[in-house]
């Protein structure tokens, strides 16, 4: 395989930054300096020199309603997105190696949300919602929602399909009103205000990186 996917599945980078690795000659294919486009075979010895450890930064923002996805700071972008009128928990950072990770729907990884809708939930609401629901074709993995009270629910999905939360109400003939993420994984929004910035660190970070099987740096 290609020396910067090699790379990236050894999480010793992203692929944009083991392309900017070998242009800058530190890395070596059994004691050959690599090449832009270089194959490599599992038996080779790759070794990456005097590379800079990547101090990554890990921060929960509240993005307020509407507000496009972005990022306050120009250091950090968002892991992926919450539609203009959704508000609540972005993961801002600078470590590419969590996207496909966190994005990428063949892993399962919890993202929690309340919601509350402009008329009455119905009784079969909570039993069809955990089930899944057709949305336009799709078939939805099925979740846990817990009924807070006549219009407002609490649900818990592992997959992240586009507007997939007002999709599958409106399949069910529920309008949504308001959408709030209140927890990715462990990662939890708290009392955040609205465009609060909060650091990621200590056992919670190690908990999250644990969970995506990376550590802190490279």
């Amino acid at each position: 395989m290609r020396i910067n996917k090699y790379l990236a599945l050894k999480k010793i980078s992203t692929r944009r930054g083991a392309d900017e690795l070998i242009k800058a000659k530190k890395v070596f294919i059994n004691n050959k300096l690599a090449l832009l486009g270089s194959q490599v075979e599992e038996s080779d010895s790759v070794e990456v020199r005097g590379a800079k450890k990547t101090e990554y930064k890990y921060f929960v923002y509240n993005k307020p309603v509407g507000t496009e996805t972005n990022s306050p700071r120009e250091d950090l972008f968002p892991l992926g997105r919450l539609d203009k009128n959704s508000h609540g928990l972005l993961i801002l950072t600078n470590d590419g190696r969590i996207t496909d990770q966190l994005l990428n729907p063949k892993y399962f990884h919890e993202k929690e949300y309340v919601v509350r809708t402009s008329n009455k939930l119905r009784s079969s609401f909570q039993k069809k919602m955990e089930a899944g629901v057709n949305i336009e074709g799709y078939q939805t993995k099925p979740c846990k929602v817990k009924i807070i009270n006549e219009n407002t629910f609490r649900i818990i999905l592992t997959e992240g399909k586009k507007h997939q939360i007002r999709r599958m109400c409106s399949a069910l003939f529920q309008e949504v009103a308001d959408l709030k993420r209140e927890r990715i994984m462990n990662i939890k929004l708290e009392k955040l205000g609205p465009n609060g910035l909060k650091e990621i660190k200590g056992k919670e970070l190690k908990i999250f990186l644990e969970s995506l099987s990376l550590t802190n740096g490279v």
